[in-house]
Order: structure tokens, then sequence, then C-alpha cells
């Protein structure tokens, strides 16, 4: 694979020690980011290329009533099987190192991050410059498991135990991330190694945009600005998403904010992230006093030109009933109202069901024909 000229970060270490959250961190602060474990359950969906091999495998009985493959019967089997999770890793990662080969040509950025369980013992290893390992005791991995996977203790303890040792991960490194402490140590480690590959600064604020110059100012939200995300969410979503700095700078792990200004007041914010290339925007609020066929439309385009840099096929938005009902914006803007199973690609209908808060409404657009892993 040519990397034309990019700067590629390996990133690795066992389940529950925080690969991901240091993987959004790093796309905050400028790089591509590609999540290969993703990209592996998109392999087996229905119609992709690994779902056949799969199941001539391992049999019929792993599908649920929707012929999708059934990731946890899956799991079960071959974490308690070391010989079917080879059979099941050798027809997927040909697929998975495809698809990564793809994303990194595409990438505009000069950083590309490739977040990978296995990168080790897959063929990823040779596509990267440095490798960075996220580390955690093994206790703090259970209660990881446990605490936001909904895990029994046996699970996640089987789980954990099903790992490569975390020790050949660590012998292989060449930057290695303690995750034990706080998100702020968390960041400052991040940051430390960030400057090691590229020493370019976080950018500041968005141009200036609007109907009228300086009327709205467009600001990417940053850890440091957790304090006033925390107030302004509570404060326009009328304490149902009350939270405060602590719980922001937790959600910069998952997400990203955009700030939107009306003459140098906070009136509107967008939070969203990008997982497995749908961006999914379930923060959406504005302040009564900026008009919502203005405002609207600044928030919702940035959060689609922010995640087609990071090639994202589709963009998924659950506003607040409030905004539903302006069914000329939408339109305009090219959303459509849908339900999670009238998306056509389960990798698209995966990501609606698991971020769509109960009783929510969904605004689907796609952002580009040419899928990675798309049905054959």
């Amino acid at each position: 694979m040519s990397n034309s000229g990019k700067k590629i970060i390996g990133l690795t270490g066992n389940i529950a020690t925080g690969k991901s959250v240091v993987r959004r961190m790093l796309e905050h602060l400028g790089a591509y980011t590609i999540d290969a474990d993703g990209l592996a359950h998109r392999v087996m969906a229905k119609g992709a290329p690994g779902y056949k091999p799969i199941i001539d495998t391992f049999g019929k009985w792993l599908l649920g009533k929707d012929e999708q493959i059934d990731r946890e019967k899956l799991g079960r089997l071959v974490f308690s099987d070391a010989g079917a999770l080879v059979q099941l890793e050798d027809i997927v990662h040909p697929y998975v190192l495809q698809a990564v080969e793809l994303l990194v040509r595409r990438a505009n950025q000069p950083v590309v991050v490739i977040e990978a369980i296995k990168l080790l013992e897959s063929g990823l290893r040779t596509q990267c410059d440095v490798i960075w390992v996220t580390d955690a005791p093994q206790n703090v991995q259970i209660e990881r498991l446990v605490r936001k996977r909904g895990m029994s203790q046996a699970d996640a303890l089987q789980r954990v135990s099903a790992q490569p040792a975390q020790q050949d991960k660590l012998a292989a490194a060449t930057f290695i991330i303690k995750n034990t402490g706080s998100y702020d140590d968390l960041w400052k480690q991040v940051n430390d190694g960030w400057k090691r590959i590229s020493p370019k600064p976080e950018t500041g604020p968005l141009p200036t945009v609007g109907v009228t110059p300086g009327e709205f100012t467009l600001h990417r939200g940053r850890p440091r600005d957790s304090q006033k995300i925390a107030e302004l969410l509570t404060r326009l979503s009328k304490g149902k998403r009350a939270m405060n700095k602590d719980q922001v700078m937790e959600a910069f792990g998952e997400k990203a904010f955009l700030l939107l200004e009306l003459n140098k007041e906070l009136v509107g914010i967008a939070g969203w992230q990008v997982e497995n290339l749908v961006a999914r925007t379930d923060d959406l609020f504005l302040d009564p006093k900026a008009a919502t066929d203005k405002a609207l439309p600044l928030l919702i385009n940035e959060v689609e030109r922010a995640s087609s840099d990071l090639q994202c096929e589709a963009s998924l938005i659950f506003p607040p009933m409030d905004l539903v009902g302006f069914d000329s914006v939408w339109e305009h803007l090219g959303y459509q109202r849908r339900n999670p199973e009238a998306l056509g690609v389960q990798a698209w209908t995966d990501a609606a069901n698991e971020s769509m808060p109960t009783g929510a409404a969904l605004f689907f657009k796609q952002l580009r024909t040419d899928r990675v892993l798309r049905p054959i």
C-alpha cells in the first residue's frame, strides 16, 4: 500500500484499554482515523463480501430473523474456540485490509490513524510508521466492559482472557498511553504524542459565516471549552441534557462539538460523532433568538463538511421535537425523515439503532455513493 507521504499511526491495545477514545482525540487534533474493527463488522453484513464465507464455515444457526449474522452468537463461538477465531480472521482480515487501503488512499489529512485490536498480528502492522498502544490494568478493563457494555463479570473476564498478551503489544510500542487516570491526563498524553508526529497547533475558530458578515460565527469546540459547552447544552436543552464540565470532557472521547454565535453570544450547538463511516448528530439545540431557517443550515452544513472530510457515507440527525417541524428547512438541506429499518444499508441501520434516543425523530441524508465494502 502506498501511503502517498502520509504518516500512519497504528493504534492498538487490548479490549477496554481506551483505543477508541484515543482515536477520537487524535481525530479532534486533525488526523484521519480508521476503525478497522468497525470495518470488520461491515464485512459480515448481509450481501457484503464476508457474509457467505462466514455462513458456509460456521453455519446458518448464526443468522437472526433478519438474516443478518448475529455478532453476539458469533462472538461467543470464536472467543471460546481459538481455532474458530483463526478461521473467522482468515475470512475477514483480507477484506478489512482492502478497505483500509482505500480509505488511506482517499484521505486528505497528512496523518492517518488505524485502530485495530489485532494490528500487530495482521498485515496492517507493516503499513504503520509508528505504533501507539493503550494500556490499562485487567480489573479496569473488566469494570469498563461491565459498566459500558453491560457484560456480566464472567463474559467480561472471558473477553479479556481471550486477547493476545498485552505485554507483546507494549514491547512493540513506539508510544504507550496509560489510560487509568482522568480525561485531562489522557488528553495530555495524547497531545504529547501528537506533537511528536505533527507539531501543527490546534486550529482556531472557523471562518465567519452567515447571511450577513459578522452575524453568525462557527467555532469548533475544544476540551478547554468544556465548561462553556456544559452550560450551553444545559440551557438550550432546558435541562434535558444537563451536563457538567467533567461529563463534557468525557463526551469529547466520543464526539465533536460545533458552537454557533450570534453577535458574539452563543445561540446554538451541534454534537456529533463519526463511527463506521456514518455521522450521527444527537445533540442539536438552538436558542429561539436565532432564526431556525438561517441558523440550522449553518450548523448542519458544517457538520456535513467535517464529516465528508472523514469520508462519511451518510448523515443521521436526531433533532429535538422543536426542530422537527421545519419541513422546508430539512427538505432544502436534502434530508428525509426515516425510520432506521428503511435506510437500506445495514451499517446505517445499526448506527441509527445504536444512537437514536427513545422517541426521537431521525433525519437521513446520503453523503456519498461510492461506499466502502458495499454489498456484492
